[in-house]
């Protein structure tokens, strides 16, 4: 891969990661893409009803297209501080892994083919999309809208994301959310002690929601990543909530833990204890058999490129087309470390064998 592409495509990522992008607030940097794809000649471009952007690089033949999608939204609430810096084999910035350099990866995608004067003669397709809401409580919201719009019209989903390259995840990891809230009278800290407080009920129900026993095979997850509650520390709480995830690689497994967190909710009611479950998310989880065309040749593209693939299981955006038994892998475009942290960074020299992978990905599954 010619050094000028891909500082092109460092470029651009730094360009997407000083724009803002918690998820349902992608607006900006959704524009910013749309007008880029505009300018870069891509056919059919347009923004749809959720906010994800489309673009279509034209094939002569009829076979179907292939789909190639990057999440644009990050992790960051709005008012975070997005500096960024560059050192000789890093860059440094919030979200700059996950996932402006996988939006950009799109653009590199389409420099590279145009490089090697492909664009003109692709037996079919190419669907470029940079879509919303993959993050937090998103709940894959883009890529279904994506799947609805395409169905089973595709050769291939192809997800990207700025680091893990190496991986090629070709299992979705089922997940279920919950917001579990805690309701009571309340009252003052003295004058009506006694009274239950929801913070101290909710407490109680987090200690035995920690203490059931996940099994480690298949593996399984349950964490509480946000709690709050409660009026002042002279308060008896009148209300508390939490919310809570739950991840098996195993459907059944996941089945019966949701079972029990439900049962263990509805428990925890009793006299002035009010206590409720709210599912807030679901990513379903699905698969495609190792041996499966775009899997072998996801493989293939790796190993030309010296890369060991390593096939896994992981909670992306291609968990929408697998759960649907849709051909899709996510893939990854360099290495870095400190994702869905400030302290993020890529590592650029990878970069050049992630996009020669992922260029022979996309042409090898065109014209499969």
């Amino acid at each position: 891969m010619e050094p000028n592409l891909i500082a092109r495509i460092l470029d651009m990522a730094v360009a997407i990661q000083q724009i803002p992008a918690p998820t349902f607030a992608e607006s900006q940097r959704a524009a910013f893409v749309c007008q880029r794809f505009s300018e870069a000649g891509l056919s059919d471009v347009f923004v749809d009803a959720v906010g994800n952007v489309y673009g279509r690089i034209p094939g002569q033949g009829r076979r179907r297209p292939v789909v190639v999608s990057a999440h644009t939204d990050t992790v960051f609430p709005a008012g975070t501080d997005l500096s960024m810096r560059r050192e000789a084999n890093k860059i440094h910035g919030p979200g700059i892994g996950d996932n402006s350099l996988g939006v950009a990866g799109l653009f590199g995608l389409l420099w590279a083919l145009e490089a090697r004067q492909q664009t003109s003669g692709l037996p079919g397709d190419i669907w470029l999309v940079a879509n919303v809401c993959e993050e937090g409580l998103g709940d894959l919201r883009g890529m279904r809208s994506v799947v609805e719009r395409f169905s089973d019209e595709p050769r291939a989903y192809i997800i990207l994301e700025g680091m893990a390259l190496g991986q090629v995840y070709h299992r979705g990891l089922g997940v279920q959310r919950y917001r579990i809230t805690i309701r009571t009278q309340g009252g003052h800290s003295w004058v009506d002690y006694g009274r239950p407080s929801a913070i101290h009920e909710l407490a109680a129900l987090v200690t035995r929601l920690t203490a059931l026993k996940l099994p480690g095979r298949p593996r399984t997850s349950l964490n509480v990543g946000v709690i709050q509650g409660g009026t002042s520390i002279n308060t008896i709480a009148a209300e508390a909530w939490l919310e809570l995830d739950l991840r098996s690689e195993g459907s059944k497994t996941l089945v019966d833990l949701t079972a029990w967190v439900e049962k263990l909710v509805q428990a925890a009611n009793g006299p002035n204890v009010e206590a409720t479950c709210e599912v807030i998310g679901r990513r379903p989880a699905g698969k495609l058999a190792t041996n499966h065309p775009l899997v072998l040749l996801a493989c293939q593209c790796l190993e030309a490129q010296g890369l060991r693939p390593n096939l896994g299981i992981g909670s992306t955006d291609a968990n929408i087309p697998l759960s649907r038994g849709l051909p899709a892998v996510c893939i990854g475009l360099t290495n870095g470390s400190g994702d869905h942290t400030v302290k993020e960074f890529i590592f650029t020299e990878p970069l050049g064998k992630g996009m020669a992978q992922l260029v022979a990905l996309v042409e090898g599954a065109v014209v499969s």
